[in-house]
């Protein structure tokens, strides 16, 4: 997702080369690490040895470029009508999650990172609406059995700059706003920088409540905890000092929907000995007795969460904190990238972190680096997913040829889709980035966003289980 005000904008000087390219029929990636460690010591981890599922064929349609034996089907496109009847189709397709429903249906929950200059807004809506002035939100497309879409419409509105989520073990999904904006900023009437919760079966069940008590900064990502209900919190700052990896403990854990508004506590994770993550290079370095500081101010009424003041031994910070999920035991969370230019304090190009809160354990599973010139195409993985079989997906976020890559767990990486749609010139071409890349609760199906020109696709094919 961007990292600068300006919608859309995918710049070099913005964001560091991990996937280098060597041409449209895969990627040369290198990865210190376990990457069973991703899959939770599973059976599923036997699985991945395969190195793809072939060379990406050219889509006559000039959309979406997927190996033999795949296909894909729109769902929705930006500008579109809303099947509801509320309006088009907003801009800027974002994190997503897939939900399961009756009747083998499945629910789609996706953002819209809007911006106050996004072309196309999600539409206002009685009820479920925050603030009106907000051009951000979430859109649920509810799936028959066979994939076909039965309805679309308008799940949260009047939010600001809604990146990515994450699923909720209840299947309601937890939107984040990554923004920081107070009411009177770019025109708001109420402060931003909330998560706010959807259902997507019943969305008036969930309305346009900021769920306060989790924090008021610039979120990205969320996983939760199916046996504590404790929800982890990744923070995508712009600046130093940088994120902070956050936990928040409920009052109600698992309660189902609504649970969260009964409040909780929000902490911040500390490292002890160790001010920035990105210090940290070699795959395996383990922490333990990880500890977790109260936020003085959760509302960040006076100051901005990651400078407050949290005692004489500091906070852990890292740039570029981004994806968030749970997996058997532990929770991963991802650092796109770090540069000492920026005031890191050190260089990487990606990190997979594992935290184990049984042991309070913290250790670093993935170190990402390019195998080849960082100058070519292929930048810092975005969302991220795990795949039916095991494997991982992660979805490009640069400049140049867009993907989505597969990762199996030998560290091979292969091209799974390639976005055709030119939003530039045909002289200078320009490919919109991917997100929120899901699998349907059966794993047949992926689903995939292109952010520009805003996109949902399925992909269906021999996917391996």
């Amino acid at each position: 997702m961007p990292e600068t005000p300006v919608p859309g904008a995918r710049s070099a000087t913005t964001r560091r080369q991990i996937l280098a390219r060597t041409g449209a029929l895969g990627a040369g990636i290198v990865f210190s690490g376990a990457l069973p460690e991703l899959f939770a010591d599973t059976a599923a981890a036997e699985n991945l040895g395969h190195t793809g599922y072939g060379p990406l064929v050219p889509d006559p349609d000039g959309l979406l470029d997927l190996p033999e034996g795949f296909r894909y089907r729109v769902l929705s496109r930006e500008g579109d009508p809303l099947r509801s009847g509320e309006g088009p189709v907003p801009s800027h397709h974002d994190g997503m999650t897939a939900l399961p429903g009756p009747r083998g249906r499945v629910h789609l929950v996706r953002n819209h990172e809007n911006r106050p200059t996004a072309p196309l807004a999600v539409p206002t809506v009685e009820g479920l609406t925050y603030d009106p002035a907000g051009k951000g939100g979430c859109t649920a497309l509810t799936l028959d059995h066979r994939g076909e879409v039965l309805a679309e419409r308008v799940a949260i509105a009047g939010t600001a700059v809604n990146c990515a989520g994450g699923p909720t073990p209840w299947h309601t999904w937890l939107t984040c706003e990554e923004t920081e904006d107070r009411a009177g900023t770019n025109g708001y009437a109420k402060d931003h920088g909330f998560i706010f919760e959807v259902d997507p079966s019943d969305p008036y069940r969930t309305g346009a409540v900021p769920l306060t008590a989790m924090g008021r900064f610039q979120h990205e990502a969320i996983a939760v905890d199916p046996r504590r209900g404790v929800v982890y919190e990744t923070e995508d700052a712009f600046e130093k000092p940088f994120g902070l990896f956050y936990r928040f403990l409920p009052e109600k854990p698992l309660g189902g929907t609504g649970s969260l508004r009964a409040g909780g506590r929000l902490q911040a994770m500390r490292v002890p000995g160790v001010a920035d993550l990105s210090s940290i290079q070699e795959t395996g370095a383990a922490f333990d007795g990880i500890e977790w500081v109260d936020v003085p101010d959760p509302l960040a009424a006076g100051t901005a969460i990651r400078f407050q003041d949290f005692g004489p031994r500091g906070i852990t910070h890292a740039q570029k904190l981004e994806g968030c999920y749970w997996s058997g035991r532990s929770v991963y969370f991802v650092s796109s990238f770090a540069r000492g230019a920026d005031g890191s304090a050190a260089d990487h190009y990606g990190q997979i972190w594992r935290y184990d809160p049984e042991r309070r354990r913290l250790t670093l599973v993935i170190v990402f680096g390019p195998a080849t010139d960082v100058q070519l195409p292929g930048e810092s993985p975005d969302n991220i997913c795990l795949a039916p079989g095991g494997g991982l997906m992660v979805c490009e976020d640069g400049n140049g040829a867009q993907h989505v890559f597969g990762v199996t767990r030998h560290g091979e990486v292969y091209a799974m889709a390639r976005g055709r749609q030119n939003i530039g010139t045909a002289e200078e071409p320009e490919w919109g980035e991917f997100a929120g890349v899901t699998f349907s609760p059966d794993g047949r199906t992926m689903y995939v966003n292109c952010y520009t020109p805003g996109t949902t696709f399925a992909v269906t094919g021999p996917w391996r289980r």
